[in-house]
C-alpha cells in the first residue's frame, strides 16, 4: 500500500460558512472548495470538508495546537466557534487544553505546549 495523502474530514451543514472559518478563524489554507466537499490544508495536514451534516454536536478528536490558547481561544468565539470548555492545565501533561465547537456542531480541541 503506498498512502498519498491522510485527510481529516468533518461534516458541514453550511460549506461557505465552515470553509470562512477554517480559513479566516483557525488559519487554514483552501487547497479546493465546492459545495459538497472542500480542502483546507497547514502544511500537509488536510482537513476535508463534507457537505450534508445536520448542524448538531459531532466530537471529532481534531485537535490543534497554538503558541497561546487563550487568545486563540477568543478568536474562536469572536469568529463564531463555541468554548465547550475553558483552557485548563492538565494533570500529569505539559499542555493546557480546550474544547471547542466549530459553527456546524463539529468539537475539536485546542492546545498550548507548557513544557
Amino acid at each position: 500500500m503506498r498512502i498519498e495523502s491522510l485527510k481529516y474530514m468533518l461534516m458541514v451543514q453550511d460549506m461557505d460558512r465552515a470553509v470562512a472559518f477554517y480559513r479566516d478563524v483557525v488559519g487554514l489554507k483552501v487547497n479546493s472548495q465546492s459545495p459538497m466537499w472542500s480542502e483546507l490544508a497547514h502544511g500537509d495536514a488536510v482537513v476535508a470538508l463534507h457537505g450534508g451534516g445536520n448542524g448538531d454536536f459531532n466530537p471529532t478528536g481534531l485537535s490543534v495546537q497554538v503558541s497561546d490558547v487563550e487568545s486563540a481561544c477568543a478568536e474562536i468565539e469572536t469568529g463564531g466557534g463555541l468554548i465547550r470548555k475553558a483552557p485548563g492545565n492538565r494533570p500529569g501533561e505539559p499542555i493546557k487544553l480546550a474544547e471547542l465547537a466549530d459553527p456546524e456542531g463539529n468539537g475539536f480541541m485546542m492546545s498550548e505546549y507548557v513544557g
